[in-house]
């Protein structure tokens, strides 16, 4: 089985960045992508703050707030469940993501910490050596943030921060969100159009 007929694991935690990981979602789906979802608690949080939506975490319903999503596309875990196929790893996937990524959660990860089925499914993909992308929002970073970082990209993560470039002339808050979810998607390997190349349209 190639890594596109696996599904991918999309994590939420309670960092400013909503829409980053709404987009994310939307892309992933609209690709036809089969996503396990989890979501923290401080997640619903900062989700009902930056984008008006609340998700239910024990009664989850997903056209609430993505809207109508394929059969089968889309599988949520409770962030308590342990007993989901992403805590084992010998549940298959193409890559995990964890967006936006608190600093708590990225420390947690990066110490082997596991309470939550968002740091068990993390640390299953370090473990199994399979895509693990964190993408952090936070500023200014203190030293134990450069540390935590330090480790997780010596374990084998990759630290994508939700940076967006200006050299694409972005339009509004869509474009440079999805420069932000395109790069993530070039990390998890999965084709898109979402962003301009540096390049593209030169002569030759």
């Amino acid at each position: 089985m190639t890594d596109d007929g696996l599904p991918l694991v999309v994590a939420i935690t309670g960092a400013s960045g909503a829409p980053y990981a709404l987009a994310l979602l939307r892309t992933l789906l609209g690709l036809g992508r089969t996503v396990h979802l989890t979501i923290s608690p401080s997640a619903v949080e900062v989700m009902l703050a930056e984008v008006g939506l609340a998700p239910k975490l024990n009664a989850f319903d997903p056209a609430a707030w993505l809207g109508e999503v394929g059969p089968g596309r889309l599988i949520y875990h409770h962030h308590r469940d342990f007993s989901a196929g992403i805590a084992s790893g010998s549940f298959l996937t193409a890559g995990m993501v964890v967006v936006p990524c608190s600093m708590s959660t990225l420390g947690s990860i990066a110490h082997g910490i596991t309470t939550n089925l968002v740091t068990r499914a993390a640390d299953v993909h370090l473990k199994e050596r399979r895509k693990l992308i964190l993408v952090p929002r936070e500023t200014p970073l203190s030293l134990v943030h450069l540390e935590n970082m330090l480790q997780v990209t010596r374990a084998g993560a990759i630290v994508l921060p939700a940076s967006p470039a200006w050299y694409h002339r972005p339009k509004g808050l869509e474009d440079m969100v999805a420069f932000v979810v395109g790069r993530i998607c070039d990390q998890l390997g999965v084709a898109n159009r979402l962003i301009p190349r540096w390049g593209e349209g030169e002569g030759g």
